[in-house]
């Protein structure tokens, strides 16, 4: 209710939402500001890429890589350097942009894939209470979308992150596998994982537009501290932005 009269407010031109945006947007550029300034003497030289399997297995299309720009985000926070976006290519999907402005996880064929561990692994850490809201992939949801990312970033990593399992892979290196679905890990904190253990199912939790899996590398558990690591997947390499790739089983 608040965000809907927050929108309608700003729709408006009117203070209330002006205020609210701007209060938010102070508190998470702060939050940013600090966390940078406790990891800016850490940055280094891109290293080798760090090769493990792929994440998931059948045919998925990448977004948002570092195949063509790296940060791959636009941003090097939380380690998201070289940090990839997944979606499913198979099964039908909502064809508008503009309405309904938002649709149930169902209505997307990424919702529910099994992720499985991209090698023999330490489960150092796992979140998955974090609700799977409705998609904000059309434009009339655009609004709502960047209200909710502003309140997610000053509240703090695990609200942009929202379900997450990271994985220790040894030598300083990190995996981070982010908006799984609720109540889908099925590992905890200490656990060992052979490659292509299932950690998780895809869902939409944290600061998500659809069903997707969010994936990176870093060097350090805690992504606010993080620096990320490049990746490449064994029998994939790195897909372009804008490509479909396939993985017929964990390489």
């Amino acid at each position: 209710m608040l965000f809907a009269v927050i929108a309608v407010d700003i729709a408006l031109g009117g203070p209330m939402g002006a205020w609210f945006l701007l209060l938010f947007a102070v508190a998470g550029s702060f939050y940013a500001g600090v966390l940078l300034w406790l990891r800016s003497g850490r940055e280094h030289a891109a290293p080798e890429p760090v090769e493990v399997g792929a994440p998931v297995t059948g045919e998925w299309f990448a977004l948002n890589g570092p195949a063509d720009k790296v940060p791959s985000h636009g941003v090097r926070f939380l380690g998201q350097e070289y940090a990839i976006d997944l979606i499913a290519v198979s099964g039908e999907r909502p064809a508008s942009v503009w309405w309904p402005p938002m649709s149930p996880n169902a209505a997307f064929p990424a919702f529910g894939r099994p992720l499985p561990a991209v090698a023999e692994a330490e489960v150092v850490h796992v979140e998955d209470g974090a609700r799977d809201h409705l998609s904000r992939d059309t434009y009339p949801a655009l609004l709502h979308l960047f209200a909710e990312g502003l309140v997610r970033q000053a509240a703090g990593a695990h609200r942009i992150l929202g379900n997450h399992v990271v994985l220790d892979l040894g030598g300083g290196v990190y995996a981070l596998y982010a908006h799984l679905r609720r109540g889908s890990a099925r590992v905890r904190p200490g656990d060992r994982v052979a490659p292509g253990q299932v950690l998780g199912e895809c869902g939409n939790s944290g600061n998500s537009s659809e069903p997707h899996l969010h994936f990176q590398l870093m060097d350090a558990a805690d992504p606010r501290l993080a620096v990320g690591v490049p990746f490449t997947w064994r029998g994939v390499g790195v897909p372009a932005n804008g490509t479909a790739f396939s993985v017929p089983g964990h390489q």
